[in-house]
């Protein structure tokens, strides 16, 4: 194309899975700086997308088939020169092409992949990569098909100022959190088809990590999520000397300046990992031992070193089965060396 004003990225799906198409949206951006890059994201990423540099603005996506229609009327007003959709169904392929948006690039994924114009081919099931370089390469593709050049990407993909940091901290000291201590995000709940610790599991780790540094322990919570973090609070009472339930805030963003004052965040595979990894806070990530998500294929945004993955090693096995106390020596030496 002789001339890119208008880019339409799509990705309505989990918050960890937009968390991982930011590299993807960075390196289009960089390549077209003069075009207005637009995201298509649900209400619960919204958020997070207008926090992020490199997206100019965001039509929010509400999923609803019966307003299809209405987001069809929406995105042919925009004009879109090109479309990628980093995630793609039925949904979002009919919703592009009746957008009659003229250059559709998508994943070869089944049928939908003819209602595109490019596709490439990438077999993300089988899991050889991490899921936010199978998302760079369709960037990169999308790049190539519109006449741009690939420009090196950077981390992390969130920074705050020191003064946003400080007023942060401050607010979670008005909690009750001890910001003279180093802070240790514990997200101990799991949604969609990954699992997670059991709570004796997590305390036990807890409790050494207690020992490993001066933590006071930020045990966070979604909606819908506080019985269990509440739960695994009132089993640490008396067991660490500095442990917090932190289950309201002032929405994502909100949540996300949190998260940045991490030392350490220490989650099952879930979105809340994948911000802290975007931040680079280190990350500790637990995943189920199934091959669509391993830790290859949803390893964060964190630089080399920062991420540290434990899976159970029988495929037939379960999270809860996992003995933790043979994971702290390697906890251990990890940690040190950050």
């Amino acid at each position: 194309m002789s001339e890119v004003n208008k880019i339409l990225v799509v990705r309505n799906d989990k918050i960890g899975d937009f968390v991982l198409a930011l590299p993807a949206i960075q390196a289009i951006k960089n390549a077209f700086p003069d075009a207005t890059l637009i995201a298509l994201v649900p209400d619960y990423t919204k958020d997070i997308a207008q926090s992020f540099a490199w997206i100019d603005d965001i039509i929010v996506d509400p999923k609803d088939p019966k307003n299809k229609k209405a987001l069809v009327t929406e995105l042919k007003k925009h004009k879109f020169d090109a479309v990628i959709c980093l995630f793609s169904d039925t949904y979002n392929a009919t919703v592009v092409r009746q957008a009659k948006i003229p250059v559709r690039v998508a994943p070869s994924t089944k049928w939908v992949q003819f209602l595109y114009t490019h596709t490439l081919s990438q077999r993300r099931s089988k899991s050889l990569k991490p899921e936010f370089e199978y998302n760079l390469d369709l960037a990169h593709y999308f790049i190539e098909v519109l006449g741009g050049k690939t420009q090196k990407a950077m981390l992390p993909m969130f920074s705050y100022a020191s003064e946003e940091l400080t007023k942060q901290l401050n607010k979670l000291h008005a909690i009750g959190i001890s910001i003279d201590r180093k802070l240790c995000f514990v997200h101990p709940v799991t949604g969609g088809s990954s699992n997670t610790l059991t709570q004796d599991q997590w305390v036990q780790l807890i409790v050494f990590l207690d020992r490993l540094d001066c933590f006071h322990f930020v045990i966070t919570a979604g909606p819908g999520e506080s019985p269990v973090s509440q739960a695994l609070v009132s089993a640490l009472q008396g067991v660490v000397s500095h442990v917090s339930l932190y289950d309201k805030n002032d929405g994502i963003a909100d949540f996300m300046r949190s998260i940045a004052t991490a030392d350490l965040f220490v989650a099952g595979s879930t979105g809340p990992l994948h911000i802290a990894g975007s931040m680079d806070v280190p990350t500790i990530g637990f995943y189920p031992s199934k091959r669509s998500a391993k830790p290859l294929r949803w390893k964060t945004l964190n630089s080399e070193g920062r991420w540290l993955p434990f899976t159970t090693i029988d495929p037939g096995s379960s999270l809860t089965d996992l003995d933790v106390t043979n994971l702290f020596e390697e906890i251990k030496v990890w940690y040190t060396n950050l």
